[in-house]
């Protein structure tokens, strides 16, 4: 972007780089990334109220549709007029609140655990190498926030405090990640679910409150994600096309069809694997590298930089592979 003021998005330096190739690339990777995370969001919500409300089958219109897939179904239409407004600032505040509902629930489950009697007794395998991919493509999903760093470095002031903006937000987000686990590892040990919050005694207020804070974050988060989607679809329509009817109409689509997979693949650990594997070391790992080397010119002198480069994204080959083979095998065998 210090090399072109015209450098506005991530598939642009995609295009930069490779041409319309690579812009291409670049945005399938970022969209088919945030399609899946939003299906993520759905079965997060449904496996969380399935926990706190436990139902059992419900027969509606001769079709028997279980406890989870119902609340899947009713988060789905909860979120659907979200996606239908035109100005998302409101959403984006809120969306905001994310950073402190991450903080209360650290601090709820450890409170869970330091004073609501689950203690940090639990003990499981330290390291388990066959689960050492799944565990990097979890990982890289943790960190998979780069396409959205262009948009960031142009809406700041002082571009100069880039580096340490970066910087902070990836010490605090570590610190968080590291804490989340060392906590979720000594309370339950091997036991732990994908989510911890599934593990949490449901008759304590701390707990509680730790749930209600996961379940409210989709909510408001959804309709973030599913926009840039529905935005590219539109920019795909003839010009008399993109109008206030068919905006609705792509952005029900979306959500319908986001639910569908939802229901038909229900494993939030799982599918969060695939996408960091799939999608997050292509994005955050992958890309970049290959498109710094070709905008450079490092790829034509043999160097330090150069070499480290090659390195890494030789092994992010290795983890995006390894990692979606046995994502999608996961996936399968709990079909």
């Amino acid at each position: 972007m210090d090399k072109d003021s015209n450098i506005r998005t991530y598939p642009d330096i995609g295009e930069l780089a490779f041409g319309k190739t690579g812009r291409l690339i670049v945005s399938i990777s970022m969209y088919t990334e945030l399609y899946l995370v939003s299906i993520g969001f759905l079965i997060l919500e449904g496996d969380n109220l399935s926990n706190i409300f436990p139902i059992g089958e419900v027969h509606i219109a001769g079709l028997a549709i279980g406890g989870k897939q119902l609340f899947v179904i009713m988060v789905a239409l909860i979120i659907l007029p979200t996606v239908w407004l035109d100005n998302l600032s409101l959403l984006s505040y809120v969306s905001a609140s994310g950073v402190f509902a991450s903080v209360l629930i650290i601090l709820s489950i450890t409170w869970t655990a330091t004073f609501d009697g689950v203690g940090f007794h639990h003990k499981g395998t330290l390291v388990r190498w066959n689960g050492l991919p799944t565990a990097v493509s979890l990982y890289a999903f943790c960190y998979c926030a780069h396409p959205v760093f262009p948009t960031l470095y142009n809406s700041m002031t002082n571009k100069h405090q880039f580096s340490n903006v970066l910087l902070v937000c990836f010490l605090l987000t570590t610190v968080g990640y590291a804490s989340m686990a060392i906590v979720g590892y000594l309370m339950f040990g091997d036991g732990a679910e994908s989510q911890v919050t599934l593990n949490l005694p449901l008759d304590k207020l701390s707990s509680k409150l730790a749930i209600y804070t996961t379940l409210v974050n989709p909510i408001s988060k959804f309709a973030l994600m599913a926009t840039p989607i529905t935005n590219a679809l539109k920019d795909l329509l003839p010009k008399t096309y993109k109008n206030r009817v068919t905006s609705i109409l792509l952005s029900t689509v979306l959500v319908l069809s986001t639910t569908v997979v939802a229901l038909a693949v229900p494993f939030f650990g799982s599918l969060m694997s695939l996408v960091g594997a799939f999608l997050s070391v292509t994005a955050s790992i992958l890309l970049p590298c290959l498109c710094y080397l070709k905008i450079s010119g490092t790829y034509r002198k043999f160097g330090c930089e150069t070499v480290a480069i090659v390195i890494i994204i030789m092994t992010a080959i290795v983890m995006a592979i390894s990692g979606t083979y046995i994502s999608l095998m996961e996936i399968a065998h709990n079909l």
